[in-house]
């Protein structure tokens, strides 16, 4: 079996995810890591597809790229096996909407030692008065007090909040 990474884009429509999921699954492939999303007008799904070796996802797909007009962009997974690396942060940011949210807190955390595992944002509001919103899950690779304070000084620009998450195992 092989991994690949598996990028659709297409005009968001019903049956999506329904269409690609089943034809992949008639062609022995196993879904891993999933994340599916409208993007404005757009729906966009990224998978981690464990596959046989002759498998070509492509031709597989073909028939719904060209039906559904799915942009495809496959890629060689650098990992053998399905590893999914468990969050112990979480970060909530609420502020006006304006360019550069993104890029800031994101540079700012990244330096305190955050690896982000999972991001996602939206833009909430009112068209006078947008709000963007942002979650992020990740882990804290040099501690949390580091990044807390991080943080603490991105705190002048937005309204921004760390939450440690703690997994209990047996």
């Amino acid at each position: 079996m092989k991994w690949s990474v598996l990028t659709l884009v297409a005009a968001d429509e019903q049956g999506i995810v329904a269409a690609v999921s089943q034809k992949l699954y008639e062609n022995n492939c196993q879904l891993a890591e999933a994340s599916m999303m409208r993007l404005g007008a757009n729906f966009a799904i990224m998978l981690r597809v464990s596959h046989p070796d002759d498998c070509n996802l492509k031709e597989i797909l073909a028939p719904l790229t060209e039906k559904m007009h799915l942009h495809i962009h496959i890629d060689n997974d650098v990992a053998e096996k399905s590893s999914a690396p468990e969050p112990d942060v979480n970060i909530t940011v609420y502020g006006a909407d304006r360019a550069g949210i993104v890029a800031k807190t994101t540079g700012a955390l990244a330096e305190a030692g955050l690896n982000i595992i999972d991001l996602e944002t939206a833009v909430a509001g009112s068209d006078a008065e947008p709000i963007y919103i942002m979650s992020l899950e990740g882990n804290a690779t040099q501690g949390i007090e580091k990044l807390q304070k991080a943080v603490d000084e991105l705190a002048a620009d937005f309204d921004i909040r760390l939450s440690e998450i703690e997994t209990l195992r047996a």
